[in-house]
Order: structure tokens, then sequence, then C-alpha cells
């Protein structure tokens, strides 16, 4: 595994690890995993202590949940949450919410290794609170919601908000459940990102379990979080899968970093929050400097074309997929006898690895996404562009 430089423009590109951690996590990380630490020892009582309490104070500080728990992804939230609380009984969810992720996660399949009986009501695009009425038995456990961060419907399309949907379980005595999926803790919509609710927002709404990961719009590393009651939390606490789930020291210590970031609002540190929110006005201020640059360096070599060009950015990582963030870009078009294909071969060779996009001919570097110091590593392997 190396590290390599992300032009792509996508903030939470999967194929290439998802979010950047903070300086903080990483000295987090870097500490946890040359030392022994207090991962489940009470440095008050000098007795044992829960790896889990390092993070979950913290959780529900910044969600006003009132307990949480962390497993190692997503998908393991999600099952667990559904084996332990409805594995006897009936699990309602709205056809419209049937979805699939990557590497075909697809949650009527998660629902049948849980050993639930899943009940779908209403149709693909329209779904009523008296269907989720109409669907109560004496088996229903729980009534799952799925937040579709992958996809989105548009037109003649009805869902329940989760307000009703709570009151609606709450007053027959089920519990409320929302997988997330992406996840965020702040509202991104002064940024132009709208439909993502934070997972305060769900607690808030009545949903009694929520389930989120860390590695997304999070910002921070794999992990699959699960807020919401304490009674709930506690049952999820004792069932044997979690221990099958569970976190190491390192994702701890880089999670843990990561929501100390959140709660002293200090968001301009988390890499995935600076991505988001940069200004474009630096953007378009760092492809000049980046173009006049490579210019320089290919002055003497003639077919190079290199311009400032203006781009869509997106989030990646399935979330905000009808969204783009209006970004800048350096536009290369190679000399004839070397063209895009064999340029990106190139790049993608060189220490590190540069992964940038092809449009008209054109390899573009988007550089939202290139870290800071990358645009000067960039620049120092373009005069091997010359061996090409």
């Amino acid at each position: 595994m190396r590290p390599v430089i992300n032009a792509t423009g996508v903030i939470v590109h999967t194929n290439l690890g998802r979010s950047c951690l903070a300086d903080e996590a990483i000295a987090s990380v870097h500490d946890a995993s040359r030392c022994y630490t207090n991962l489940e020892y009470n440095l008050e009582t000098g007795k044992r202590g829960r790896r889990y309490d390092h993070v979950e104070w913290l959780l529900c500080q910044l969600t006003g949940a009132e307990a949480a728990l962390v497993v190692n992804n997503n998908a393991g939230a999600v099952l667990m949450c559904l084996t332990a609380l409805a594995s006897d009984g009936e699990i309602i969810i709205s056809r419209g919410e049937l979805i699939e992720i990557g590497e075909s996660f697809r949650i009527p399949d998660i629902m049948a290794l849980s050993g639930a009986k899943m009940v779908e009501v209403g149709t693909t695009n329209r779904t009523h609170l008296y269907d989720y009425e109409r669907a109560i038995t004496e088996e229903t456990r729980l009534i799952l919601k799925v937040h579709p961060s992958n996809y989105r419907i548009v037109g003649f399309y009805s869902e329940v908000v989760r307000e009703d949907l709570a009151n609606l379980a709450h007053s027959r005595g089920l519990l409320v459940m929302e997988d997330l999926g992406s996840g965020t803790l702040v509202d991104l919509s002064t940024y132009g990102l709208k439909g993502e609710p934070t997972i305060g927002q769900c607690i808030k709404d009545g949903v009694d379990i929520v389930t989120f990961s860390g590695d997304k719009l999070l910002g921070g590393p794999q992990i699959g979080g699960i807020v919401g009651k304490k009674d709930v939390i506690a049952k999820l606490k004792k069932h044997p899968m979690l221990r099958a789930l569970r976190v190491d020291k390192m994702t701890l210590a880089a999670l843990e970093a990561t929501l100390r970031l959140y709660l002293r609002e200090e968001h301009s540190k988390i890499p995935t929050l600076t991505m988001l929110m940069v200004d474009p006005n630096d953007l378009k201020m760092r492809a000049e400097n980046l173009a006049n640059s490579l210019r320089e360096l290919l002055i003497s070599e003639k077919g190079w074309n290199i311009d400032v060009i203006e781009v869509k950015d997106v989030v990646g990582g399935g979330a905000f997929p009808d969204d783009e963030l209006s970004g800048f870009g350096v536009a290369i078009a190679p000399p004839e006898e070397i063209g895009p294909s064999r340029f990106t071969a190139f790049l993608r060779q060189l220490e590190p690895p540069v992964i940038a996009n092809v449009d008209q001919e054109r390899v573009i570097f988007h550089v939202r996404t290139m870290r800071p110091g990358e645009d000067d590593l960039l620049i120092s392997k373009a005069e091997t562009w010359r061996n090409i």
C-alpha cells in the first residue's frame, strides 16, 4: 500500500482510501501503536475499563444521544442492530429504501442474514404513514428507515418524515432505527450541499437508534457508529456479535482525536471538511500557481498545452449524488505523440503515483483534492515528463 496524489476531484474517494485523517488523529494513532495504552484500563480506579468509553461520551456530546457504540464499519453496525433487536420478528421498511451500495451490500440481504423477516411497504416512489401503520403486527420489532445517500428520487415522490415515523413506532411500543449511511456531524447546507441530515438531527427527530460511517463525511477512520437510547445501546453492548465486530486501539485513537476536533469546533483541521468548505477563489489561485510553475518548467518543450479551467468536483463516498462543487483545475494536453492515455499511465508510475482525470484529450488535475504540499511534489516531477 502506497500514498497517492488524488487529483480526481472526488473528495471521499472509495478506491483511494476515502477520507484522509487529521494531523491530530495521525499523531494519536502513532502514539497508540507504539506504546501500551489505557484501552481497557480505568486510570482512576486502577481496574479494568471499557474500550468504548474513550469515544462514547464524545459521540453523545456531539449528537445529543443518550449512549453510543462503535464497530468496524457501518455494514457491521446495521447487521448487529438488526440481529440484536429484531432477529425473532419483523422489520418494516419502505420499498423505496431497499438500497444497494458498493460491493453488492444490499439491505434485503443484510436483513435476511440478521434472521429478521422483512416487511416491505409502500411503492418505489411513494410511501405513506398509513402503509407503515397497516403493516404493524404482533411480530413487528422495529421500523427501519434507510437514508438514500447514494441516489435521489425526484418528481412524483413522497416519504414519511422521521418525527411521524417515530411517533407511530413509539405509540405501538416499537423502535425506529435509521441507517444514515455517510453520516455527518455538521450542517453542510451553507456550502450548497443539501439533503444530508446530521446525526444529531435524526436523534432530535425521535429516532431510537442511528447508524453511520466514520470514514466518509465525518472525516475519521473506518468505523460503524451507533448512537441512540441508553437501554437499546446497553442491549447491543451485551450481544456476542460485538466481539466479532469490535475496533482496535488505533482506530479508537483516530476516532477520539477526530471527535475532539469537532467538540472544539476546529473543523478546518479535518481534511474532508476543509476540502468541502474551501473557497473557490482559493482553488483558482492555487490552480494558477500550479499551471504557471509547470509552464516555466516545460517552456522549452513543444506540444505541451497547459490551461486553468473551471471544473466540477464531487463529494464521493455515496454522499450528495446530485450535487457538484464548483472548483478549478489544471488541464494539460500532452504532445500528440504521447497522448493522454500514455501520460496518465506515466503519472501512475511516479513516486508518489498521481491519479488524474482525462477529459477531451486533456489530463485534468483537480486541485481541491490535492493535499497541502502535493502541488510542489507534482511540480518536482514535471521535468521527468520529458522522458515519457
